[in-house]
């Protein structure tokens, strides 16, 4: 990324090309794998916000071949987006100083100092189902 996206801060991962592929109700976050393409092979992401959710949400499909669900703000100042890091088992915040987190949310480096928050992800019938608490 170039280091003027860095600075402002804008991440590489995208919404869902078909903002259709998930919906949001009572804690449940459902996304449809047959409509969010960008999960289909590892290191594929999209960041999901609006609609209801009452969070910013990361899911992606790891390295390791699960999919994964993180809080999409860094916990670093300014609670800038993250992104996975490509041929690695780590999100990265989008901005220079670029915190790394693990799949499950801890810090590995960088300045900030408290984990990202990780979600249950559960595959059920061709769709990601998500436990928002």
């Amino acid at each position: 990324m170039g280091l003027l996206k860095r600075i402002l801060g804008i991440c590489k991962t995208s919404p869902p090309d078909d903002p259709e592929c998930w919906r949001y109700s009572q804690g449940k976050l459902e996304i449809a794998l047959d409509r969010a393409r960008e999960l289909a092979n590892r290191g594929g992401a999209i960041r999901l916000e609006g609609k209801g959710l009452p969070r910013r949400i990361l899911v992606f499909h790891g390295n390791d071949g699960k999919f994964h669900a993180l809080g999409n703000k860094c916990t670093h100042i300014g609670g800038r987006r993250v992104d996975p890091v490509a041929g690695s088992e780590t999100v990265q915040c989008c901005s220079v100083m670029g915190s790394t987190y693990d799949y499950a949310g801890r810090v590995l480096s960088g300045p900030a100092k408290k984990p990202l928050t990780a979600f249950g992800v559960e595959s059920r019938n061709e769709k990601l189902i998500v436990s928002i608490r």
